[in-house]
């Protein structure tokens, strides 16, 4: 069968038109790709078709104008987002599973959820030495920017359009040159807290289900009691997922905060398993469980069924963390009128109780550490640089794309073999080659375990409260002071 009609079969198959529609969509699809048709071969019909549009002259041969006719292609065998809309509610009727499960699926057919370049990501997980289970990602998923999207995105003036990636505007966007491909992305609209919101996919997805809420208006992240009472009505609305919110300040807030949005999914995080290692009572609110989490970063978790007494408590505990300084530990809450302290959020179920974690982030820099006080420290740059967002508080390190193969060096180096290691990595691994007999047998294993005790670092640089005596005074004080003031 030619490749033209195969696609347009499976554009019908999958209900987004009917039989009689096929002669229009051949020609749909022969609109993108040209009229010369080929038979088909071992290669999937979009890449095929794809190839055969550069074949055909209709797009030029790079990476932005092979993905924005990849997802219009797609786009084809999606409906419409009033009817993915329809659907995805009527399914809600029966459960919220059953819902999100038909949404995600549609989102990988459709190939909005990049399934295939998700799976090059490398991805392991270990126990590090201070006994915290932890995940590794070395992100290889997302696609090199072409020099032309570069310079589009370098010389762009004046409003933008879509305003950011997260806006709503970005739903069936054809996308371009330093624009997103976005043809075949579906939104589902919803209410959170009287107030409208979307919810929809990560095309990149670092977990199970990794999928993005969003405000439709395009306003600034912000961390308050409202962002609680949104975790806690998105957990009713969907009880198998987690959700969580970056924080609100730079360096400590991860990406994107110029829209309000929160991510979620399927996954259970290595944080979300750690267990309190001390209780604390807050005699005002005896129907909530609280303490202090065992975890490289300060994590106060509550637990109750009761989400308003764990709304009200939390929303306190943010206002306090907000005012609350340690100059013995270079905890400080403001300069002038400059904030420095905010909270990581996160919420999930467990059976009917929330579970609510507040991981306390402090901004501040200072002359030795001008990324960050609680940042991931200049020893560990050479692995880890980047901000310590949601995923990775909870246990995901996402490591950049350049390690795969400069760790692959780093292998050779310590068997032995020529090489070509950068300097960067040379002091980490003479240590660990100095502490181990490493051998052809066990190096991958001595390197997953090396990364995993590197994110342990980087977590522990990003925590305020260290895991030593010193940092267990910090907490007392904190819990101390935090009890007198909200009881």
């Amino acid at each position: 069968m030619k490749v033209i009609e195969k696609f347009a079969d499976k554009v019908i198959s999958s209900g987004a038109y009917k039989p009689l529609d096929r002669v229009y969509v051949i020609n749909k699809i022969r609109g993108l790709v040209g009229d010369h048709d080929e038979e088909e071969n071992d290669q999937a019909a979009v890449k095929q078709l794809v190839d055969m549009a550069v074949k055909n002259k209709k797009i030029p041969d790079d990476v932005t104008s092979r993905e924005v006719l990849n997802d219009q292609l797609y786009d084809l065998a999606t409906p419409t987002p009033s009817e993915t809309n329809s659907i995805f509610w009527q399914k809600m009727e029966k459960s919220s599973e059953k819902a999100t499960d038909w949404f995600y699926k549609l989102c990988v057919n459709n190939n909005y959820v990049k399934k295939e370049a998700i799976a090059r990501n490398v991805v392991f997980s270990g126990t590090s030495s201070k006994g915290h289970g932890l995940e590794i990602t070395i992100n290889l998923s997302k696609p090199e920017k072409d020099p032309k999207a570069i310079a589009a995105a370098a010389h762009a003036t004046g409003k933008k359009y879509p305003q950011c990636a997260l806006c709503l505007e970005n739903e069936g966007y054809l996308g371009g040159y330093g624009k997103n491909a976005r043809s075949n992305l579906r939104i589902i609209r919803m209410n959170i807290a009287g107030r409208p919101w979307g919810f929809q996919y990560s095309p990149y997805a670092y977990f199970n289900e990794h999928c993005i809420f969003l405000d439709q208006k395009h306003i600034t992240m912000v961390i308050h009691q409202q962002t609680l009472i949104n975790l806690v009505e998105i957990e009713k609305t969907f009880p198998h997922y987690f959700v969580g919110s970056n924080a609100d300040l730079p360096i400590v807030g991860g990406s994107m905060l110029a829209h309000e949005h929160y991510q979620g999914g399927r996954h259970t995080f290595p944080m979300m398993k750690a267990k309190i290692k001390k209780s604390v009572v807050f005699n005002e609110y005896p129907d909530v469980k609280a303490g202090i989490v065992d975890w490289p970063m300060s994590d106060l978790r509550l637990i109750s069924n009761n989400s308003l007494n764990l709304i009200d408590l939390g929303s306190k505990i943010i206002k306090f963390w907000d005012q609350y300084s340690d100059a013995d530990r270079d905890i400080k809450a403001f300069d002038g009128e400059t904030r420095h302290h905010t909270v990581t959020p996160i919420m999930h179920r467990e059976g009917k109780s929330f579970v609510l974690d507040l991981v306390l982030r402090d901004n501040n820099t200072n002359k030795d550490y001008p990324l960050g006080i609680f940042h991931p420290h200049k020893q560990l740059w050479h692995i880890k640089k980047e901000n310590i967002g949601l995923i990775e508080v909870m246990g995901r390190a996402i490591l950049p794309g350049r390690l795969k193969s400069e760790l692959e060096e780093v292998k050779k180096y310590w068997l032995g073999e020529d090489n070509d290691m950068a300097d960067s990595h040379k002091e980490w691994a003479d240590k660990i080659k100095s502490e181990q007999n490493i051998t052809k047998d066990n190096v991958d294993q001595v390197m997953e375990q090396a990364l995993v005790e590197v994110f342990e670092q980087v977590l522990q640089d990003a925590g305020v409260f260290k895991n030593n005596a010193n940092g267990d005074k910090g907490w007392n004080k904190f819990i101390s002071a935090l009890i007198e003031n909200v009881g």
